[in-house]
C-alpha cells in the first residue's frame, strides 16, 4: 500500500503532524511524504496557469510542473496532515491543491462534463489540531473531502482531529493520547 502524506504542518513540533504519525503506524505500508513546508509550491496566477495549461493541451504530462499531480495519482492512500487555522487549513495546502487537480492526470471530464477519477486513492484521512474547538467541519476536512469524492473518486474519508488543546485547564498531552488512543477503532 503507497500512502502519500500530504503534510502542511510548519510548525517544527506540530500536533498535528504528531497525529499524523500515530495514524502512519497503524496504517504500515510505504510512506510518501511531500513536506509542504519545504516545498514552497506558489499558487497558481495568469502567467503559471497559462504555462501549465499550455503543458497539459500539448500533453507534457511528464514535465516537471505535474510531479506532484503524477505521485498524487499513483497513491493508493492520501494522509492530509493540516493544522486547523483560521477556520480552515494552512495556505500552503490550497497551493498544493491547486497544483494536483490537473484534468488528464488526477482527473478527466466525461463527455457530459463530469469529473472522472484517475487516481488510485479509496481513502482519504485528514488529520487536524486546534487549539480551540472546529467550528465547522466544512472549510478545511470538508473541503478537502469534497475535492476528493468529486474529482478523485475517494468514498472512503475520515477526519481525526483533537480540539482544545489550548484551552485553559486543558491538557493537551492527555488529549492527544486519547485520540491516538481511538485510532484503532477508527483506523
Amino acid at each position: 500500500m503507497n500512502i502519500l502524506l500530504i503534510n502542511a504542518c510548519v510548525r517544527e513540533d506540530s500536533r498535528t503532524r504528531r497525529l499524523a504519525e500515530d495514524v502512519l503506524r497503524r496504517l504500515g505500508g510505504t510512506v510518501t511524504e511531500v513536506e509542504l513546508e519545504r516545498e514552497q509550491i506558489p499558487p497558481l496566477f495568469r502567467k503559471t496557469l497559462a504555462a501549465r495549461s499550455e503543458r497539459a493541451e500539448r500533453g507534457a504530462f511528464g514535465d516537471p510542473v505535474f510531479r506532484y499531480a503524477r505521485q498524487f495519482a499513483q497513491a493508493d492512500v492520501l494522509l492530509f496532515a493540516a493544522p486547523y487555522w483560521d477556520l480552515s487549513f494552512p495556505a500552503c495546502l490550497k497551493a498544493y491543491l491547486e497544483a494536483i487537480n490537473v484534468a488528464g492526470i488526477t482527473f478527466r471530464y466525461s463527455e457530459q462534463g463530469i469529473p472522472e477519477s484517475l487516481c488510485r486513492a479509496s481513502r482519504m484521512i485528514y488529520v487536524t489540531t486546534a487549539g480551540g474547538y472546529i467550528l465547522s467541519d466544512e472549510p478545511g476536512y470538508g473541503y478537502v473531502k469534497l475535492l476528493c469524492e468529486t474529482f478523485y473518486g475517494v468514498r472512503d474519508a475520515l477526519c481525526v482531529k483533537a480540539e482544545g488543546l489550548d484551552l485553559v485547564g486543558a491538557d493537551p498531552e492527555a488529549i492527544l493520547r486519547g485520540r491516538a488512543a481511538e485510532l484503532d477503532r477508527l483506523l
